[in-house]
């Protein structure tokens, strides 16, 4: 099983509970399972990460293997797709939702997860009465795309996170 994650979920590990100074084996544990082919992300969300000055554009810039390529075929089929059934809910959503939803690395990440079968991890919550903006959990549940938090993975994963002495 193969899990990609969303930029959200890096962010707030970086500014909450897994921070690079106090936390260095999430980082460590992220690593390792990108080198098993376990855990990965996608360009998009590299070129987002690496917008910030700080040590998780570092991070990424350091991790360019963990962020894979977009421009296959299925992977662009499967956004061509998705970019479809959100612009057909336009008229529903907050003025401005499809553009920001299209112009940023979510679409994407949607797209190679179903493209090659994995699961997005993501911070974002299932909500379906949104009208505000396009969700991760919304789009998966409709192509059926499995999803999951952070805290879920390191539980499917078996994290361990132990103090050195």
């Amino acid at each position: 099983m193969t899990y990609l994650l969303d930029a959200n979920t890096l962010i707030d590990a970086k500014n909450r509970y897994y921070q690079m100074h106090f936390c260095p084996g999430f980082w460590v544990w992220v690593l390792h399972h990108s080198a098993t082919g376990t855990i990965a992300s996608v360009k998009s969300i590299d070129a987002e990460l690496r917008k910030g000055n700080d040590s998780l554009a570092d991070w990424a810039k350091t991790n360019a293997a963990i962020f894979l390529e977009e421009s296959d075929v299925a992977t662009q089929t499967a956004f061509g797709e998705i970019a479809t059934h959100v612009a057909a809910q336009v008229a529903t959503m907050k003025a401005g939702a499809l553009e920001e939803f299209l112009d940023c690395a979510d679409p994407w990440l949607i797209a190679k997860a179903r493209a090659i079968g994995a699961t997005v991890v993501t911070q974002e919550r299932l909500d379906l009465k949104n009208r505000k903006k396009f969700l991760i959990p919304n789009v998966c549940k409709h192509f059926d795309v499995p999803y999951m938090d952070t805290f879920e993975l390191l539980n499917q994963l078996e994290a361990e996170f132990v103090l050195a002495s």
